[in-house]
Order: C-alpha cells, then structure tokens, then sequence
C-alpha cells in the first residue's frame, strides 16, 4: 500500500531556513561574477520563471458564484430558472449597441468620401480646362512653376 508522507512543520521549518542560507550566499556571490555569467544566469532564471509560469495555470471565473443555504456554490445569477433569457438580453445589449455605433460610423465615412470626390468632379467639370489636361506631365510641370511666386 502506498502512503503519501507530508513533512512535519518542523522539517518544513528547517528547509525554509536552509532555503534562506542558500539564497543570501547566493545572493551575496553574484556581484563578484564576471558580465556574461551574470548575464547567463539571468537568462536562465527568466526560463525558470517563465516555465514555473507556465505549469501554474489562473482558473478564472466567467460568472460571479452565489452560494444557496450556505451549504452549496454555483456559478449565474442564482435562483432557479432566474430568467436566462434576460440574462442573455441584457448581455447582447452591449454587443448590438456596438454593431449599430459600427454600423453608423462606415456610412458617415462613406457619406463624407462621397461628397469630396463630388467636389473634385465638380471642380474638374466646371473649370476651363478639359480633365486630359490634368494628365499631361507638362501641366503639372507648368502648374508647379506657376504656383510659386516671383
């Protein structure tokens, strides 16, 4: 039969104080370490954490818990059939109000583009020169050098 021994408060006691010693020698040595020991061992304890991290996974509650009668938890709103739909109304409201501002946004963005390539078109449309004119590479050229003053 297997048994799982737990150490003593004592023996626990004991390993903290040797872990204590261990760290302050530890601690008190690394200042006489040359640059890229130093730097080595920093990369080596971040992989340390890093892992540590890693094997210890936060467990995160996605609804508060209610406990019923003292006696048992549960996770929602609590009570029996506490009204899920409205639960699930009153969580949509958010997300709909969301598409809508979305929504709303693209059409004044459309809307505004729309009226400044209006305005371009009528300025090309109603100035003296034809619209091939505004390709030619001369023109450029010309409208360049008279645009700046004298």
């Amino acid at each position: 039969m297997n048994t799982v021994q737990t150490p003593s408060a004592h023996a626990q006691a004991a390993a903290d104080r040797f872990a204590l010693r261990v760290t302050a020698r530890l601690t008190s040595g690394a200042d006489e370490l040359p640059y890229d020991i130093s730097e080595r061992l920093r990369a080596s304890r971040m992989q340390a954490l890093a892992k540590r991290k890693k094997d210890k996974v936060p467990v995160r509650l996605a609804a508060p818990v209610v406990v019923h009668n003292g006696s048992s938890a549960a996770l929602g709103h609590g009570g029996k059939d506490s009204g899920s739909w409205w639960s699930a109304l009153v969580s949509a409201v958010p997300l709909m109000a969301l598409v809508v501002g979305l929504v709303v946004i693209n059409i004044a963005q459309d809307e505004s583009s729309a009226n400044d390539l209006a305005e371009v078109d009528a300025a090309l449309l109603t100035d003296d020169l034809p619209p091939a004119a505004y390709a030619d590479p001369g023109f450029v050229q010309f409208l360049k050098t008279s645009a700046t003053p004298n």
